[in-house]
């Protein structure tokens, strides 16, 4: 592939809806330009895109590939996004390093949950917006029904570049109401504009070209004084206009065949902003945001905004924003503070990759073995140090608790969650302390299922899953005292200690605190600090079902000490069970997990979420309405929610959507905590047993 200059370089996410047809356009793409000489299929598995195991497996993408087409003196890098909304992390990784937004609408679904995540994405990021209603050959399309789907569900100004010809199985072309062009069968062959259709044609460009003009004061102007605007001026007040986000242009094609696929890279090239006509924003050492243009004379700032992990290694995806990137290089890598050298930059599509001496800015590449650098770090210049503001995820919303299978996969579990999550942002781990479980979690259950194979495949770790335990914690009620004497003898030196305890209940967010009443000695110093640890040993599994205790001041104010037998360790002991006699006696109760739930769902199912929301002990914060959707806000605790994201996708046949975020812990209603408890005890029992 020969070096593109920022100017003729497109860098367009492709986004939909799973199923919207994402993949198999870019694999018409590569076909016809000759990339490849032979069309793939996601269904036999061999799409270029869609290379990993699971991809294959499922007939379906889960991670973004990249596809660099060159047309007419431009390259495009296309980056093709998994359409399954478990992983929007892709989709957002792909939207930061993208000038421009390419949303398949698939024509007999019309507009789909996964079309309103992506179109909201899009706008968040500011890009520029293309709608494509793809699959146009399949039986049961009618345009008017996909056209009037758009206008209900996504807001925004729609003007149709293209008329199709036909529909369904009759669908064989398009006409540019720019050019006033057909366009016809699987080569794209330029053709008359049908008789039949003359009328509608030249109805639908006066609404192009009214669309066009608002984006340009100049143009608005010649449009209102009648005078005719030329193509160029058509094609700048559109790209004016998409910048604005004022107008979203509709192209139609069905990829399979190849009809009207040509056209859509004609228009991909004239209507999309080129990396030269934006301009980036990164963070000085000093704390200050500064802007440059994405030019080869701006400061050195490389994004790393994807890492590929497999059994060899990483690949990290570079985006360049300012600068020129050279192979066999030094640079300063910003987060880790440290110089870092980048061997042979890379051209891929796909799993496939061609070396390259450069790359310019406003490029997309890779690059192998880049040291400890991961997603989100931003590569400069040593003497101009920059960081690029990282890319925004969203917090996990299902988790499950993972186990090793055998002793082998036990010694690489640390390392191979690692390579996981710096391999996908939205994928967290940790060790749960209360419930000694190693979490993981993600954006659904499919997310976390085809991560746990991954695991396997790529790290040869075999893994299994259960529904993770509640991180309860305990605390107390009331103020309580106890007193307690460890006494042991057992031959030779003895042990003695006894300590008067008083537990007093303080805030529940504060974990422990430690006060000493003694007076007159009765304890020397060094017994009231292993009191204090004996205590601090007791914290880790409370009285009622185990789990840790917090929001407890203990107090030691009396005692008595042997002058022989009196050793630290019998303090210690006293304290530890000492403390745990004054909590028994002081009310003692348990703390749940709580969380703010925000969940989207077309309006009438909001009936059923608010019911539903009634039997999870939840309570509504706040209802709203966004065009067609209900948005409700309740705070709920963890125990009520473990699933809810396969129990939201059957209420709403998939409509709906949601995201979670950690409140506080909140006390366990009295009228259930004995059910709970008696539940936590029988679980811990049959977990005894089956080990």
């Amino acid at each position: 592939m020969k070096e593109y200059k920022t100017a003729q370089i497109r860098n367009i996410a492709l986004v939909s809806h799973n199923g919207a047809g994402k993949t198999t356009l870019v694999e018409r793409l590569l076909f016809d330009t000759h990339v490849v000489t032979r069309m793939g299929s996601v269904q036999a598995g061999n799409a270029a895109m869609d290379f990993e195991e699971e991809e294959i497996n499922r007939n379906s993408s889960i991670a973004t590939a990249l596809a660099p087409i060159e047309w007419k003196g431009n390259k495009l890098n296309i980056l093709d996004t998994p359409g399954y909304m478990d992983f929007i992390g892709e989709v957002n990784s792909a939207l930061k390093v993208a000038e421009s937004a390419v949303i398949l609408v698939e024509a007999v679904g019309g507009v789909e949950v996964g079309t309103e995540i992506v179109w909201q994405a899009a706008a968040k990021n500011d890009r520029p917006r293309l709608l494509v209603v793809n699959k146009m050959d399949r039986d049961n399309v009618r345009t008017t029904r996909v056209l009037d789907s758009i206008r209900t569900h996504l807001d925004g100004n729609f003007v149709q570049l293209q008329l199709p010809i036909g529909e369904g199985v009759q669908f064989n072309g398009v006409i540019d109401l720019i050019n006033m062009q057909a366009y016809v069968g699987e080569n794209c062959d330029k053709v008359a504009i049908p008789a039949e259709l003359a009328d509608a044609a030249e109805e639908a460009r006066m609404e192009l070209i009214e669309a066009a003009a608002e984006g340009d004061d100049a143009l608005l102007e010649k449009y209102f004084d009648d005078e005719e605007l030329t193509i160029d001026e058509i094609y700048k007040g559109l790209r004016g206009a998409m910048v604005q986000g004022t107008v979203t242009p509709i192209l139609f094609c069905a990829p399979e065949k190849g009809y009207a696929v040509k056209p859509l890279l004609d228009t991909f090239v004239k209507l999309l902003p080129a990396p030269n006509e934006t301009m980036f924003t990164a963070v000085n050492p000093a704390g200050e945001e500064e802007s440059f243009e994405v030019s080869d004379q701006s400061p050195l700032a490389v994004l790393i905004f994807k890492t590929r992990e497999d059994p060899y290694g990483k690949t990290s995806y570079l985006r360049v924003f300012g600068g020129l990137l050279e192979s066999d290089s030094r640079v300063w890598d910003m987060p880790m503070d440290s110089e870092v050298r980048v061997g042979t930059l890379h051209i891929v599509t796909g799993k496939d990759t061609t070396p390259i001496t450069r790359l310019h800015s406003g490029d997309i590449g890779s690059v192998v073995k880049l040291g400890d650098a991961v997603t989100n770090d931003t590569l400069c210049d040593r003497g101009k140090k920059l960081q690029i503001p990282p890319i925004e995820q969203p917090d996990p919303i299902a988790s499950v608790a993972i186990h090793p299978v055998s002793q082998s996969d036990v010694a690489k579990l640390s390392s191979s969650l690692n390579r996981l999550t710096a391999e996908d942002l939205t994928l967290h781990w940790h060790t749960e302390k209360a419930t000694r479980q190693t979490i993981l979690s993600g954006m659904g259950t499919t997310h976390l299922d085809i991560s746990v194979k991954k695991a396997q495949s790529k790290f040869g770790v075999n893994l299994s899953t259960t529904t993770p335990k509640v991180p309860y914690r305990e605390t107390i009620t009331r103020t309580s005292s106890a007193d307690y004497t460890h006494k042991k003898q057992t031959g030779g030196a003895g042990q003695y200690a006894r300590v008067f305890i008083r537990v007093e209940s303080v805030d529940d967010n504060l974990d422990f605190e430690f006060a000493s009443e003694i007076f007159g000695g009765a304890i020397s110093q060094p017994f009231v600090a292993a009191t204090e640890k004996g205590c601090r040993q007791a914290l880790e599994e409370g009285v009622l079902a185990g789990y840790p205790v917090v929001g407890v001041r203990a107090v030691v104010f009396d005692g008595k000490e042997h002058p022989v037998d009196s050793k630290e360790i019998a303090f210690q002991t006293a304290g530890r069970e000492g403390f745990k006699k004054a909590v028994r006696g002081a009310g003692p109760v348990l703390l749940e997990p709580t969380y703010e739930l925000t969940v989207t769902v077309p309006a009438d199912n909001m009936g059923d979420i608010l019911g539903d929301m009634n039997t999870r002990r939840a309570r509504v914060l706040g209802m709203d309405q966004e065009g067609t959707k209900s948005i409700v806000k309740a705070e709920v605790p963890l125990a009520e929610i473990q699933r809810y994201a396969a129990d939201l996708r059957s209420m709403t046949q998939g409509r709906g959507v949601f995201s979670m975020k950690f409140l506080h812990y909140g006390r366990v209603p009295a009228h259930i905590l004995d059910d709970v408890v008696a539940r936590l005890k029988r679980e811990e029992e049959e977990e005894q047993q089956n080990h």
